[in-house]
């Protein structure tokens, strides 16, 4: 019989965080799940360390192909209802998984749900500010600024994560600001109000600092929104955000010199005009033109 719950923990280079990881897991209280870690191309010998924790572990290998797709391996390689994703430097406390089986066990309408967390930077535990707040129900919208859902705080449905498509696995980090979007779309992500998960941040290998803007890639996730068709007032937020996030990447290209850079991030603003209809037009196109003022101007003083 199908285990309820499949635990995903992809993984490269993180020993021994990632042992600690696994441990978390295998100490919950509810004991109905799977666990298959995917050990990304780790040069550290992962995947031997785990050879003696037994038949409760399922480790795969890949050669280097980035988190989505190694989330999607484990997706793709386990059997339960429900999935859940553990980062290999996050940590879950017990009660983790009975938690949210049981949450979602009494509202079948519930296709997924996350936990509040309890953040480490450093070694330390620190208050998260006040925009990182988790919001529950309808996370779309707020959601469209930062990523408000964590991959270790999540359990879903099966169902849901095949008919949204998985992870992107073209997007090298903020895969997850992408796929929580898409959800939002067709579902409300509710709230389980217990800090559940030990989210550690701060280290030299996390993903979020070693990545040079963030803001390009959620660009590129709120880009394929828009190509999606989507319509009426969410593209309206989309649209606002992205011209939010376009300006401050295009300013900050010129004042490094890369005008080529900038011109192409002005050229997403013109790609997006045509579709506005008569909301934000005139916004839209002053900002389009102000950027191209300001590069143009930035080219000349170069020149002199």
């Amino acid at each position: 019989m199908p285990p309820s719950v499949s635990v995903v923990i992809p993984t490269y280079n993180r020993w021994p965080m990632v042992r600690e990881a696994v441990d978390s897991v295998l100490a919950q209280t509810f004991g109905d799940f799977e666990l298959i870690v995917v050990d990304d191309g780790s040069a550290d010998g992962t995947a031997q360390k785990f050879a003696g924790y037994g038949p409760r572990l399922k480790v795969l290998r890949q050669p280097g192909r980035g988190v989505a797709a190694a989330r999607n391996l484990g997706v793709r390689s386990s059997l339960g209802k429900y999935v859940a994703f553990l980062d290999s430097d996050d940590l879950w406390q017990r009660r983790k998984l009975e938690a949210q089986v049981a949450f979602m066990t009494a509202r079948p309408e519930v296709r997924i749900c996350q936990t509040e967390e309890i953040w480490i930077r450093g070694g330390r535990r620190i208050n998260p500010k006040t925009r990182h707040r988790k919001p529950s129900g309808d996370i779309f919208r707020p959601s469209l600024e930062l990523c408000l859902v964590s991959p270790s705080a999540v359990m879903m449905t099966r169902e849901l994560f095949k008919q949204v498509g998985g992870f992107d696995e073209a997007f090298t980090v903020c895969e997850d600001y992408d796929l929580w979007l898409r959800i939002g779309l067709v579902t409300p992500v509710p709230l389980v109000a217990e800090p559940l998960v030990i989210k550690r941040g701060g280290h030299a290998d996390q993903l979020s600092r070693s990545t040079w803007g963030l803001d390009r890639f959620r660009v590129m996730a709120l880009r394929k929104l828009l190509r999606s068709g989507l319509r009426g007032e969410k593209r309206r937020w989309v649209m606002e955000v992205l011209e939010k996030k376009v300006t401050i990447l295009a300013q900050g290209a010129r004042k490094r010199g890369r005008m080529g850079e900038a011109a192409a991030y002005e050229a997403i603003l013109g790609e997006f005009v045509g579709l506005l209809g008569s909301w934000g037009l005139l916004g839209f196109s002053q900002s389009k033109t102000q950027l191209t003022q300001e590069t143009q101007s930035t080219q000349k003083a170069q020149r002199r």
